[in-house]
Order: structure tokens, then sequence, then C-alpha cells
């Protein structure tokens, strides 16, 4: 029962390792799996998720959150607050610790202004923020962060590359915030919590690090040891908050798709898949395996990394696994609202493929004219 239970609950980390073990029997192991695992990525991954845990321990989200959320007066405020917060905290906390740390507040908010009947659109819409808002820059998703390391983008490039699909992104989710009636609302949040200031001027300054190694000034290595040490110092609790499951799929997807690169006929395929349109076979790839080991299955077969990281950041959004994120808000609104999942999914793929196909179209515009 208990393993039944762990598989439905990490459905996409059992799918990596049942697909990294088939693809053991066509390439069996040897000296070239040294080679794989990309220690950078997971090193820095797991550095700002430590830190980020560290923060969710002091509550300094929800504070934040709660702070804004007392000043809006309408429906329309509070769902374009809590979508916009979403946005803009996924650039820096990347798109799945953003919906875990403000789902749960925007569903307790509705309830509490009893105005349940908001709470689907505004999660597919912070959900569709997450995957959009990180996008901007190299941390601000898993798939960015792998694609930074592995082509070594510079930040002037990777900005220049993402910035009309990013302003594009936040114009959209605008203007959907004006289609939100103002109805009047009346926030009651009993639950208060005091400012760790010492703390949060402490994980800032880790969190600086953490970015620091990303872009190379300083060793990854150090980086790394410095905040696993501070924080088994401050806040052992905060190794509980790390996504372990998000790192050993990144491992598993490594060996998936360096084995897939070494067959002779999946390489051809893919290569010719790829020398028709990057961005399409990137967009397309996620879709049905998911933006992070689309990016890194993809990135074994071309050195065009602009259309594939605009591929592999607007891929996100469309079906429900084109996103680990979007998984995440699915299984957290149907855990509460079983019996409305159906008509979420409908709500979500309505508005995930409006958004995909308008970002499809931007890209292009961008690839042609500004890149």
């Amino acid at each position: 029962m208990k393993i039944a239970n762990f598989l439905k609950q990490n459905i996409v980390l059992t799918v990596a390792w049942i697909l990294a073990a088939v693809s053991v029997f066509f390439v069996p192991p040897d000296k070239e799996y040294l080679s794989y695992f990309d220690v950078k990525t997971l090193l820095c991954l797991f550095s700002i998720m430590l830190v980020l845990g560290g923060y969710k321990n002091i509550n300094i989200f929800t504070i934040s959150a709660r702070v804004l959320i007392k000043k809006l007066k309408n429906a329309r405020f509070l769902v374009m607050n809590m979508v916009l917060l979403t946005f803009f905290s996924s650039i820096f906390i990347a798109n799945d610790m953003a919906l875990l740390t403000f789902l749960p507040l925007t569903i307790l908010v509705f309830k509490q202004c009893g105005k349940e009947e908001y709470i689907a659109t505004t999660v597919i819409m912070q959900n569709i923020a997450a995957n959009l808002g990180g996008m901007i820059m190299p941390f601000g998703n898993p798939q960015s962060l792998y694609l930074h390391s592995f082509y070594a983008i510079p930040l002037s490039d990777f900005v220049l590359t993402m910035l009309l699909p990013f302003a594009v992104s936040l114009l959209l989710i605008v203007l959907f915030g004006f289609t939100v009636k103002k109805h009047p609302v009346e926030l009651v949040i009993d639950v208060h919590y005091d400012l760790n200031t010492r703390k949060t001027v402490v994980y800032a300054l880790l969190f600086a690090v953490s970015i620091l190694s990303v872009f190379n000034i300083i060793p990854y290595i150090i980086a790394g040891g410095i905040v696993i040490a501070a924080m088994l110092l401050l806040d052992r609790k905060a190794f509980r908050k790390v996504d372990y499951g998000l790192l050993f799929t990144f491992a598993a997807f490594f060996v998936f798709a360096s084995n897939m690169s070494r067959l002779p006929a999946i390489a051809r395929l893919v290569t010719l898949l790829m020398e028709k349109s990057t961005l399409l076979t990137g967009v397309l790839f996620c879709q049905f395996f998911s933006n992070v080991p689309s990016a890194i299955f993809l990135s074994q077969f071309t050195a065009n990394y602009r259309e594939l990281l605009l591929a592999v950041n607007i891929g996100g959004t469309g079906t429900l696994v084109a996103s680990l994120a979007s998984l995440i808000s699915f299984r957290i609104y149907s855990a509460m609202y079983p019996k409305k999942a159906l008509v979420y999914l409908g709500k979500f793929f309505a508005l995930n493929f409006a958004f995909l196909l308008m970002l499809i179209f931007v890209s292009f515009i961008n690839i042609r004219y500004i890149l």
C-alpha cells in the first residue's frame, strides 16, 4: 500500500526512473555514464531549494502576501494580486516553489472571503504565471537552469532571448485580470506571524551566494558547501522542504536522455525534427514528456539553444504533463475539490492552449526579427 501511494504521488519521478531503467537495456552501463550527470545544475538547484525551505519555515512568503491582501478591496484585485505575486515570485523561487507557497494561501483566502467560485480559475492562472514568469532568469525554472549550464549561455543573451515572450506573457495575464468582475470582498485572515529579521537577511545572503554560483562568479562546490553548512546551523528542518523528487527526476532523465542520444536511429530522427524546427519540436516534446526532461533530452541534438530555450519555457503551458508545476497545482486543487476536477481540467486546457498558441506566434516573431 505504501509503495502504491508513493507511485501515485510521484508519477513523474516513477516514469523517469522506468524510462532510465529501460534505456539501460539498450545502452549497458560503461564509463561514459559518469559524464551523464550535470553536478553543477543539481547542486545549484539543491542550494536554492534549501534556502527557500528556510524562508518558508519563517513564513516570509505568507507574511508578504498577507500584507498585500489586506489592502485589496474587490475580487478583481485579489485575483490579479495572487496571480501576479506568483508570476514575479517564480523569477526568484522557481515555478514549483511559487505554486507550493501561494496556492494553499489562495484557496484559504477565497474561502475566508466566501468567494470559492474564483478558486479554480485563479489556481489555473497561477499555474500559467508560475510557468511563464520564471523564464526571464536562468534560475527561474529548472529547465532554464539546466540549459544555462549546459550551453554556458551569457546572462545578457539569455535575457534578450526570453524578454519578448516574458513581456507578452505579463501583458496577457494582466488583460485576463480585467475580465474578472469587481465584486467586493472582505478578507478575514486570523493567522499572524512575526518577521524574523535576522534569518531573513541571512537567507537573502545565502540565496545571493547560490545565484552567484549559477553565473560562475563563485565556484558551485564552494557555494553549495557554504549554503549547506549555514542551513545545518540555522535550520535543519529546511532540508525536509527540499524537493528531492525533482532532483532524482533530473538524475533519471540525465541517464535516459544520454542513453537515447547514443542510439543511432533515435539520434537521426530527433536530429531531423530539430533541423526542421527546434522551436516546434521542443514545444511538442514538452506536451508529452514535460519541459524539464525535454530540455535534457533535446539538448543532446542541437546547438540552437535560443529556440530550445524558448520551446521548453513556453512549452510548459498546454497539457497537464507539460510542466511539473501543472501537476502540482492539479494535485492541490483536486485534493480539496475532487468533484470539480473535470471542470478544472476543462478550464485548464482552454486557458493553457490559448496562452501556448499566442506565445508560439510571438516566439517565431522573436526568432525572425529580434534574435
